[in-house]
């Protein structure tokens, strides 16, 4: 089917294939079996779902919308000047039933892409939070006087204060 139905759209961590042969449009089919959509209303679905992490470009999305036009799974049902309004037809319903197990597993893998994400640009806060936490073990942890315990509460209450700031 000559690459249609594999997303090379901008993600980080390098260029690799997001989908798998025919499964953009399985996530296509479900994202418009919950309602009529736009071209552009499916890059922006998929970067929601997935934290901003991963977009398809028009590139894929379109001439993929094409192939299920043809294919009789998807029709225009309106026009608003140059965008297109999608519908699912019987045979993309049909298809999207056949093949949910497929779907789903795709669209999970895009929510789990967006999860991983926001992880991954939160390390750095939970390294800190480890390190403070191993601090604390150690200067507190060996009989301290109670002047370091309150000098101590009072440094991270003030943290607290500047974070909430932000």
């Amino acid at each position: 089917m000559g690459g249609f139905g594999h997303g090379e759209g901008r993600h980080r961590g390098g260029r690799r294939r997001m989908f798998d042969a025919g499964e953009l449009r399985l996530v296509l089919l479900l994202l418009l079996e919950a309602q009529p959509r736009h071209g552009y209303d499916f890059i922006r679905e998929i970067e929601e779902r997935t934290g901003g992490a991963y977009a398809p470009s028009p590139g894929v999305v379109y001439p993929t919308l094409t192939m299920l036009e043809d294919l009789s799974q998807i029709e225009e049902t309106q026009s608003e000047g140059p965008k297109r309004l999608y519908a699912l037809t019987a045979a993309g319903r049909a298809q999207l039933e056949e093949r949910r197990v497929e779907a789903e597993a795709a669209m999970a893998r895009l929510v789990a892409l967006g999860a991983e994400s926001s992880r991954i640009e939160t390390g750095p806060v939970w390294r800190a939070m480890q390190n403070l936490k191993t601090v604390l073990q150690q200067q507190l942890g060996e009989g301290r006087d109670k002047q370091m315990t309150l000098d101590v509460a009072e440094l991270i209450d003030e943290a607290a204060r500047k974070i909430e700031r932000l």
